[in-house]
């Protein structure tokens, strides 16, 4: 391919968006292992009001924190979704342009470019596609010094075309879930 190759399409980042992000790209699974912490700061400010002379104040406000954390993470989404709500990149229009070199995103707020080679996986899920990569470099394009930085990103199937898709299949290798024994 010598011709330069480039994709571009503009997307709005609302409270739709946010939720699609959130929905195709949170890893946190609701069981006890997630709840642990609430659990043990609970559990410690019961022992602590229960068995201790401590002043109760203390136990409650430990008790408190518990539930506290048990809500977070119950309320994960809808949590993170109004945070993002808050920014000040919320409802701005973002750029989205797929060439040779990259992914690079655009806003009145953020400018960032993820390079091919620092892609490390490109997840297809039902809406989009979440894009794992290790920064090595900085925004302003200088080398990071010691191990890079872990990553994820979304991109909406709903703000591609469908060459824009085969360009994204053709540039790396898309895991689908789906086991490929000929691979």
């Amino acid at each position: 391919m010598n011709s330069a190759t480039s994709f571009t399409s503009k997307f709005t980042l609302d409270k739709a968006h946010y939720n699609e992000c959130y929905s195709q790209s949170s890893t946190l699974v609701h069981n006890k292992k997630t709840y642990f912490k609430a659990n043990t700061l609970t559990l410690f400010g019961l022992v602590i009001l229960l068995f201790t002379p401590v002043n109760p104040y203390a136990a409650w406000f430990v008790i408190a924190l518990g539930i506290l954390e048990t809500v977070s993470v119950y309320y994960h989404q809808p949590w993170w979704v109004m945070r993002q709500m808050l920014s000040k990149a919320s409802g701005s229009d973002v750029n989205l342009t797929l060439d040779d070199k990259g992914i690079l995103t655009e806003s009145f707020h953020v400018n960032s470019r993820i390079l091919w080679s620092d892609i490390t996986a490109i997840k297809a899920t039902e809406l989009g596609f979440v894009v794992f990569f290790t920064l090595t470099t900085n925004a302003k394009g200088k080398k990071i010094s010691g191990k890079g930085i872990s990553s994820k990103s979304y991109i909406s199937k709903s703000s591609l075309t469908t060459e824009a898709i085969s360009f994204l299949n053709s540039k790396h290798r898309i895991d689908d879930g789906v086991s490929q024994d000929d691979q």
